[in-house]
């Protein structure tokens, strides 16, 4: 069996956007049948700082993938920013990935060290807590995706389908089931709070 990547989209979130980048972006590709078979794509997260990473831990809890890959609109940056990491509370979480070896042979990327001080930073880091206490073995990005416009939307899609190939290796056949060991459900907590234990719906 092959672990699936797991992808995540947001909504708009203010009155003037009739739609999310993160959510356009992986459309476009998606309708192109462009995506590799083992992705699954959790779209239209609410931006909420409490919903959003309840969501994606689910989906993680669920579906088990070896990658996840988290994205976001950042409607006052040019390129795609790959996220360093995560930050609240003066408590930094940092993706294990190798970030300037993702951005060889793309075109319209960069790396960030600001996920900012939303929704996008705040999932991005109970992800990436979540991974350490629980599934270290998993691998976890936060791509900033600016606006689209005709004439930057080949080059993201096209990064953002050489982001994936790169990806992809880690999402090789594991060794066995007792590779995806796991805590029983009413036994997790999230490693961010001490008074809530992970909800799946």
């Amino acid at each position: 069996m092959t672990p699936p990547i797991l992808l995540t989209s947001f909504t708009p979130w203010r009155a003037h956007q009739r739609s999310n980048s993160s959510d356009d972006l992986i459309a476009s590709l998606q309708r192109q049948a462009l995506l590799p078979p083992e992705v699954v794509w959790l779209r239209h997260l609410p931006v909420n700082f409490e919903t959003a990473p309840i969501q994606v831990t689910g989906q993680i809890y669920r579906i088990r993938p070896q990658v996840v890959v988290c994205c976001g609109m950042a409607e006052k940056r040019q390129r795609l920013s790959l996220e360093r990491q995560g930050i609240h509370q003066q408590q930094i979480q940092k993706t294990s990935l190798d970030l300037d070896w993702l951005i060889e042979d793309t075109i319209y990327t960069e790396i960030s060290h600001d996920a900012g001080g939303f929704v996008c930073n705040r999932l991005y880091y109970r992800v990436l807590s979540f991974l350490a206490a629980y599934l270290p073995e998993v691998q976890a990005l936060f791509i900033h995706i600016p606006l689209l416009t005709p004439t930057n939307l080949p080059l993201l899609q096209s990064d953002f389908l050489t982001l994936l190939s790169k990806l992809g290796p880690f999402a090789a056949p594991l060794a066995g089931p007792a590779a995806w060991a796991f805590p029983p459900r009413d036994s997790i907590q999230y490693p961010w709070r001490t008074d809530s234990k992970l909800v799946v719906p």
